[in-house]
């Protein structure tokens, strides 16, 4: 007996031992199968558990979360996401327009290839465009009453898509390529004004993203133009 008078830890243990001594000289497969039973239920219940954690993990790795569904551009956007991809639609439309126009018609070589690489960068932007609209559950702008913005127009120099393209069809030799160059300047600067209400106001990144490349883009073929008129003067 302790001083506390409880049983002695000791004399506890050694009495435990001692039944399970006696148990097992009594019946010695008896205590086996109670330890196999034990044992086997422990590793029973850790390989339950690594399971149920693997399929966890699985779950976890297998399942979009929301960052991922985010970043492929078909879910987060604004208002303004909408409206600049819509516009812009339009606007490359109107841009296409006159560059197929100035392939056929260009009197300098350099200017029909300026009427290609519009052409070439434009369309397939168009097409990006145009499936994030479907993604976002948006209307695509065909469908739409787009205001002053009718067959990818703006205004120009005093005059809209249709104007342009009159004014185009009339003129002749190196007054196409001038008059293709004022009014594409015009149309690249209308671009960049959008592009940056884009990246100012927008949400989606792959929207700002594609509004950072047309800043870019057509700055660069402003500069371009504004050489090649300078030099036909």
């Amino acid at each position: 007996m302790s001083a506390t008078g409880g049983d002695d830890p000791i004399v506890t243990s050694f009495r435990w031992k001692s039944m399970h001594a006696q148990d097992e000289e009594r019946d010695p497969l008896s205590t086996k199968k109670k330890l196999t039973a034990v044992v086997g239920a422990a590793t029973l219940a850790m390989v339950l558990a690594a399971c149920g954690a693997g399929s966890e993990s699985t779950e976890a790795a297998g399942s979009p979360t929301a960052d991922s569904a985010q970043a492929d551009g078909a879910v987060v956007h604004n208002e303004a996401d909408t409206e600049f991809v819509q516009m812009m639609i339009v606007h490359h439309e109107g841009a296409i327009e006159m560059a197929d126009l100035i392939v056929e018609r260009a009197s300098a070589e350099q200017v029909r290839e300026l009427g290609e690489r519009v052409r070439d960068a434009q369309g397939p932007e168009i097409e990006q465009m145009t499936g994030w609209l479907e993604s976002w559950g948006e209307e695509s702008p065909s469908g739409m009453d787009m205001g002053g913005m009718g067959h990818g127009g703006m205004d120009m120099g005093g005059m809209d898509q249709q104007e342009a393209m009159e004014a185009l069809e009339d003129a002749e030799g190196a007054e196409v390529d001038r008059l293709f160059l004022e009014l594409m300047i015009e149309h690249h600067r209308g671009a960049i004004e959008m592009a940056q209400a884009q990246v100012d106001n927008g949400r989606n990144a792959a929207a700002i993203a594609l509004a950072e490349d047309i800043i870019a883009a057509q700055e660069a073929e402003i500069a371009e133009m504004e050489q090649m008129l300078a030099e036909s003067r």
